[in-house]
């Protein structure tokens, strides 16, 4: 017989156990059955092994004149809180013994299992750093993909079934809900929101204000919150102090400030026992509620003159990666010597020894939770841009080889795209040509990843009919240019998109080259007091073979002019030849 109770297996259990992939399929269908004018079930997707993606909406009012606040769970299966917590907190709002009258003003988004594949790779050391519950989930996907790595790229169907989930519904405010990995102290949650360090400028405030309540609330019901995820500058020490991160849009806390809307961290303590952890998760998720209930109508005017404001961003400067100021450099040295905006600040830890490991070798910490601890120790906050760049007046151009893969990945992000109709010949336009390109030593999430050094420069190019133009003129212009930027972090090129550009494919056998490059120094003398004054002063150059051929190879007519050569142009102005790009 089928069990239409509303009540998790957590909580039958006492906080044990957590349920499964048919425990979320049970209990949406008891919460539709149970509140059928306020509660909708959807099948958003399926994962990679064909299992359905699950998701409630939930509100008294029409959920498409509301803000929106989506509660994504399971991003990382293991950490089973906000799964729990959003049964047991949707239940408390609909039946209004919390926040009574607030779903009447919002609408819910609840993604209880996102990694529903993970979800089901169940086992009792699946998180061996975290107190209960006995047995949970696996990290990543089937596929291996840890999907808070993959907002930007959108790799996995997992996450492109979610994106169309944001694409629908437009949530105003994402909370993401997790549980730390690391060091043992007192805090029992963390709390980073955006934008606050990132994003349009006119949303920080409303960004503290959110992050602020909810800490205030919290702390009233009892936790010990935190206004940062605390992660310790040196692994496993901490003396070291934390370093605030400021998250690149692989990261749902980096994704959707550049869409102009909020997001929220949330992180309870591993080592806090789950009933706690599930209690201060359904505490955030009711404090939210209230918050958006009370202020969600003018953060979302807020978050539209935003996208206005993107809309109009061609010819501004635009920031699209930050550091915390610190460098491995400076970590050893005493705090008052330290660079990089650290101060020092009294944290609530707990009593600690670092001692050699006859396992290791290394220092390794042992914490005593009995001894309740104040350290002193630097956090690094000073949050620096070190990458901005001016976003073009138009837009940008995408060539129609690559047009099909980067339009179809950009659509999922709800990009507006045009394609150009005829051909335009000798387009003024900016090229980016790269004069270093390291590939990683290993692939990440999937990829080999590639950093790129160099830059823009004015050149003609012929733009094909089928070619995609991308226009900055559109709300999600931070978002374009995260992707189409190649030096930003979570480009398409960075994540290795277009790596068969940056590889050089044709080549003269040596004795070959050897023959070019005599007859261009018999034919230019000033090429060979180019090339003596180079080996004179250019010892690596002069003990490098390669490269001494290569010096001539570059000069010379059979030299690949595109190699290195990025695909995606940017322009000043619509091409003539394509219609206007809609808003």
């Amino acid at each position: 017989m089928q069990d239409h109770t509303l009540t998790t297996i957590a909580e039958e259990s006492g906080f044990r156990r957590t349920g499964r992939t048919d425990e979320v399929t049970r209990l949406c269908a008891a919460f539709a059955a149970a509140w059928p004018r306020a509660v909708q079930s959807l099948e958003f997707g399926r994962s990679a092994q064909g299992r359905p993606m699950r998701a409630l909406l939930v509100s008294r009012a029409d959920p498409r004149r509301v803000p929106v606040l989506m509660l994504q769970a399971g991003i990382h299966p293991g950490e089973s809180d906000g799964k729990d917590a959003g049964f047991i907190a949707l239940r408390e709002l609909l039946g209004e013994s919390a926040a009574p009258g607030a779903l009447e003003r919002i609408a819910i988004l609840f993604v209880p299992a996102f990694n529903v594949d993970g979800h089901e790779r169940f086992g009792r050391w699946n998180r061996p750093n975290q107190d209960g519950p006995e047995e949970t989930g696996w990290r990543t996907t089937a596929q291996n993909l840890n999907l808070n790595r993959d907002y930007a790229k959108a790799d996995s169907p997992e996450m492109r079934a979610l994106l169309g989930l944001v694409r629908v519904w437009d949530p105003l405010v994402c909370a993401d809900l997790h549980v730390t990995d690391g060091a043992n102290f007192q805090p029992d949650v963390s709390l980073q929101s955006e934008p606050v360090n990132q994003g349009d400028p006119q949303l920080f405030s409303a960004g503290r204000e959110l992050r602020d309540a909810v800490i205030a609330s919290l702390a009233h019901s009892g936790s010990m919150p935190l206004p940062f995820y605390p992660d310790f500058v040196r692994t496993d020490d901490p003396a070291s102090g934390f370093v605030l991160t400021v998250y690149s849009p692989r990261f749902s806390t980096g994704y959707f400030p550049q869409r102009n809307r909020f997001t929220l961290l949330v992180e309870t303590h591993s080592w806090k026992d789950y009933a706690t952890r599930v209690r201060v998760t359904r505490n955030t998720i009711v404090a939210l509620a209230e918050l958006m209930a009370a202020h969600g109508t003018a953060w979302r005017e807020l978050a539209h003159q935003a996208d206005a404001s993107a809309a109009r961003s061609g010819g501004t400067e635009m920031v699209l990666d930050y550091s915390s100021g610190w460098n491995e450099g400076t970590a050893s040295r005493p705090a008052s010597q330290q660079e990089g905006g650290a101060r020092l600040i009294d944290f609530p830890g707990y009593a600690y020894t670092r001692d050699p490991s006859p396992i290791s070798g290394e220092p390794v910490t042992v914490y005593d939770p009995k001894t309740p601890q104040v350290w002193r120790v630097p956090y690094r906050d000073a949050v620096v841009p070190t990458l901005s760049v001016r976003a073009p007046l138009g837009g940008y151009v995408v060539p129609c080889e690559w047009a099909q893969e980067i339009g179809a990945r950009l659509g999922l992000h709800g990009i507006t795209c045009e394609p150009v109709r005829a051909p335009s010949r000798e387009v003024r336009a900016e090229a980016f040509r790269a004069t270093r390109t390291q590939f990683a030593a290993a692939p990440f999430e999937g990829r080999m990843r590639l950093s790129l050094s160099g830059g823009w420069q004015r050149e003609s190019h012929d733009v094909a009919a089928g070619a995609l133009f991308v226009p900055i003129a559109q709300p999600r212009a931070r978002l374009v240019m995260h992707l189409l930027e190649p030096q930003a972090p979570d480009s398409y090129a960075a994540w290795g998109f277009f790596n068969a550009c940056f590889e050089q494919k044709e080549y003269l056998e040596p004795y070959v080259a050897e023959q070019v490059a005599r007859g261009m120094l018999a034919q230019d003398p000033a090429l060979q007091a180019q090339f003596e004054r180079r080996l004179k002063e250019d010892v690596a150059f002069a003990r490098a073979p390669q490269a001494r051929l290569d010096f001539f190879l570059r000069r010379h007519a059979s030299w690949d002019t595109q190699l290195n050569l990025y695909p995606v142009l940017r322009v000043d102005e619509l091409l003539a030849a394509a219609p206007a790009a809609r808003s």
